[in-house]
């Protein structure tokens, strides 16, 4: 065999560390014959889920293991996802990633390399403090970093945030860098420290927009709750500013198809990609879909009245959750919902005038979104979904 074959033989075979799609010229499908060897960390969680799905279903990986700090049989896994998760080729670890020890251990290789590691992992619950997200976020994102580049991972896929810098124009990649949440700043400063670490760390980072989908809990999914929780209330849904607050998304799907395809290009080294669909979601879009699910009106209090509410959000947030969380708790016991996950929480950062709108022309290049723009049906099935496990009234839905 020549050494040019032979070269293009050991190339394909590859492992992969990741939860996504397949790359360059490829299809999503069986058919390509590149399997690899992955790791998605935060496995269980709504990205990862549904990365280990896409992975799985597509016969695209010949080893993967999943990583987090909550087994599978916790994680409210959908019968499809679960089904994926029994795969032989899965194997479930338990570890904190905060710990460098455990971190150490989870990527360790069972023998063979991994090809691509994918960081779905870090802290998403909302209202903690600095220190909770420094710890959740930075630490974690570091502590794998490094070790993918102790270990010469071939790829690491480091899930980043789109909230970098609000606008009402299209935010590139790069653009200006103000995050405007939490999430947003601990992410940077992520970015910043993956960058310190080349050329020994291969790295490509990811920046989605609102993501969606099967299995969302704090995305979307609060504001589908509040549909529902106006619709047993008999009130209208009111919301804070205007229905022209850009609020850009993209589905879950093709988040996972970006991590695949961009995890097998060469020039993808060091990249930086927004992720997001072709809809330019506002708030006004996604509410007026709400309202046509459940049935119910909605409308904006307008600029004047949410400038003097942002002088004391935190206030008005407040005042909004209680009134959301105990809805909630009256909908569950009408319903018997024992052990449902779901929170109606709204975080302050979130009641602000800040806009999430990006460009996505860069990724778009390559990969054609499969998913163009959030539809009704598409946020009626994460409902549904939720409602088949006993996690949502489907009476409400009717």
């Amino acid at each position: 065999m020549s050494s040019v074959k032979l070269s293009a033989v050991i190339k394909l075979s590859f492992t992969l560390v990741l939860c996504c799609e397949p790359a360059g010229e490829m299809s999503d499908t069986a058919g390509d014959n590149l399997k690899l060897r992955v790791v998605v960390l935060g496995g269980c969680g709504f990205i990862g889920r549904n990365l280990v799905d896409h992975l799985i279903t597509n016969d695209l990986v010949t080893a993967l293991r999943v990583v987090d700090k909550t087994p599978p049989q916790l994680a409210f896994l959908n019968p499809t996802h679960t089904k994926a998760f029994e795969d032989p080729r899965v194997e479930y670890k338990s570890a904190n990633l905060i710990n460098p020890a455990s971190c150490a251990s989870a990527l360790e290789p069972d023998g063979t390399p991994w090809d691509i590691v994918v960081n779905c992992a870090g802290e998403t619950r909302v209202e903690k403090t600095e220190a909770v997200y420094s710890e959740g976020i930075l630490t974690l994102s570091v502590n794998v970093a490094k070790q993918c580049a102790k270990l010469k991972v071939n790829r690491l896929i480091e899930i980043s945030s789109g909230q970098m810098c609000s606008g009402d124009k299209p935010h590139k990649e790069d653009g200006a860098v103000e995050p405007w949440t939490v999430e947003g700043r601990m992410k940077s400063k992520v970015e910043q420290e993956l960058k310190k670490l080349e050329p020994e760390l291969n790295y490509t980072i990811l920046r989605p927009a609102i993501v969606y989908g099967i299995g969302d809990r704090r995305s979307l999914t609060p504001r589908l709750l509040y549909g529902g929780i106006y619709k047993h209330l008999g009130e209208t849904m009111k919301l804070l500013w205007t229905a022209d607050l850009k609020v850009n998304t993209v589905h879950v799907t093709d988040l996972c198809r970006a991590i695949w395809k961009v995890s097998t290009m060469p020039d993808a080294v060091g990249q930086i990609y927004n992720v997001v669909d072709e809809a330019n979601s506002s708030q006004g879009s996604l509410a007026e879909m709400v309202a046509e699910i459940f049935k119910i009106n909605h409308d904006y209090y307008g600029t004047a009245i949410s400038t003097l509410a942002k002088n004391d959000i935190a206030s008005v947030a407040e005042e909004a959750n209680v009134k959301h969380l105990t809805a909630w708790a009256d909908i569950c016991r009408k319903y018997n919902l024992e052990h449902s996950p779901l929170e109606p929480f709204a975080s302050t950062e979130l009641l602000l005038n800040k806009q999430l709108c990006l460009d996505g022309s860069k990724l778009r290049a390559v990969l054609q979104m499969e998913v163009p723009r959030p539809t009704v049906d598409k946020l009626l099935a994460v409902l549904q979904d939720y409602a088949s496990m006993n996690l949502f009234p489907n009476e409400l839905l009717l």
